[in-house]
């Protein structure tokens, strides 16, 4: 019953409306009908009579009875009275009813004056148009009634259809599972499926959208954890060292009485720290959108080749080659201060991960809207597993796990913050050649 409870509900109101609409019918139609058969019936009998009225009418011994007698002998299947004007018998038919026992659903008065009154009966006929009408009313009731339960079954189906898969498809939604599109409908009940299908799929999206801030809120917890923990021990390795070297020099230990030569040292490792919390700061602030990119025309050839005498020394001790191809006058729209402080760490790290003798091999590759920069440092490669770490804060490889050369592990982490906050796509890749980076810039 639960299960189809509206379809039952519907078609049962839908039959007891059409039996009603077709009982009135059939009591209205049987009551016009007989009215109708009663006013041509009488009609047929006055004319029947008529020439019996005629002959009394115009007989001059005015003997009524036995013209009455005469015209039943020659229609002896008709029955009739005929009375004076007092309603005492003239003539009576041998059948006839008297009017003792007059029924008026059978006698018709078809003629009435002051000398006389014929009244008719017809009870046999009608008493056989009555049971004719009740069989032929009863079929016809029975017919409408078969086929108003065959109709009220299709528009109750018809009706409930749509409304049984709507309920079905709101339960599947409310358990968050897989509902179909609604099937198109230009009435009410399709609106009410669309705007619900609307409904669900705006909740999909939004438990979407709340599940990825969620993720990305848990991934941000982590990195800053993640953060906080590599920034204490970046810091306190240096300062322990930095207080080992002060106390050795206030108790005047051993070789620690050479003061300036451990001084500069502490000097040395502060500049190093000076320069790390600078990275951090920098970090934050472009986490935070304080750093707002300016973006200017800026020719990559010219600032490539502006660049590449800070690094010659570097790439000479380590027996490499730097390597450019960039045509003259390709031009990008970009922040010059912010790009130049990424792409300096970019050739920086592929300048101290080439191995000796390798290369460093800086060019463009042309596309119709942006071209692509690229920094291939060859001979060198990673970890596939590994690449996307190098952009983490204070993340190094093993084999450069020591502050060599002040590498802080910051480099990478600025790169990745810098060029998301202007909006370019970047990649760093394992190549056949070795470690390429790439940066998609947009054309001028």
């Amino acid at each position: 019953m639960k299960k189809h409870g509206i379809f039952i509900k519907v078609f049962t109101y839908t039959v007891i409306a059409i039996l009603l609409l077709v009982s009135v019918m059939a009591v209205l139609f049987s009551g016009q009908f007989m009215l109708f058969y009663r006013t041509l019936q009488n009609r047929e009998i006055v004319a029947s009579y008529q020439p019996l009225i005629r002959r009394i009418q115009t007989s001059k011994n005015n003997d009524i009875a036995s013209i009455a007698q005469r015209f039943h002998e020659n229609n002896q299947s008709f029955e009739f009275l005929v009375v004076d004007n007092n309603r005492k018998p003239i003539y009576t038919t041998p059948n006839a009813t008297t009017s003792d026992n007059f029924n008026g659903d059978f006698f018709y008065v078809v003629h009435n004056d002051m000398d006389f009154s014929i009244i008719a009966q017809n009870r046999t006929g009608l008493e056989s148009l009555y049971r004719d009408l009740a069989i032929r009313v009863f079929a016809v009731f029975s017919a409408m009634l078969a086929l108003s339960l065959f109709c009220a079954y299709i528009f109750a189906k018809q009706i409930t259809k749509p409304i049984k898969q709507l309920v079905n498809s709101a339960g599947r939604m409310a358990n968050l599972k897989e509902v179909p599109p609604p099937e198109e409908r230009k009435d009410e009940l399709g609106v009410l499926a669309h705007d619900i299908y609307f409904m669900y799929e705006k909740l999909k999206e939004t438990i979407s959208q709340l599940e990825d801030e969620i993720l990305r809120v848990r991934e941000l917890e982590e990195t800053q954890r993640y953060f906080f923990s590599a920034v204490s021990h970046e810091l306190k390795t240096p300062i322990a060292a930095t207080s080992v070297l002060l106390e050795g020099m206030l108790e005047n230990i051993g070789d620690y009485k050479d003061h300036p030569k451990y001084l500069r040292e502490c000097v040395r490792m502060m500049d190093v720290q000076g320069k790390t919390i600078s990275e951090i700061l920098e970090i934050v602030s472009l986490n935070n959108g304080k750093i707002t990119p300016v973006p200017e025309k800026l020719d990559i050839g010219d600032m490539v080749l502006g660049m590449l005498p800070d690094y010659q020394l570097l790439a000479e001790a380590n027996d490499l080659h730097i390597i450019t191809d960039i045509p003259a006058g390709l031009n990008c729209l970009i922040d010059p201060k912010m790009f130049q402080k990424a792409l300096s760490n970019i050739i920086l790290n592929a300048v101290q991960n080439t191995p000796k003798g390798g290369q460093v091999r800086i060019w463009s590759e042309p596309a119709a809207e942006q071209f692509r920069l690229c920094i291939l440092n060859t001979g060198a490669r990673i970890d596939d597993g590994v690449l996307p770490k190098l952009f983490d804060p204070f993340y190094r490889t093993d084999r450069a796990r020591k502050r060599e050369g002040g590498r802080s592990g910051l480099g990478l982490t600025i790169v990745r913050k810098t060029l998301e906050a202007m909006n370019i796509n970047f990649a760093l890749e394992n190549t056949p050649e070795g470690i390429l980076f790439w940066i998609d810039l947009p054309r001028t």
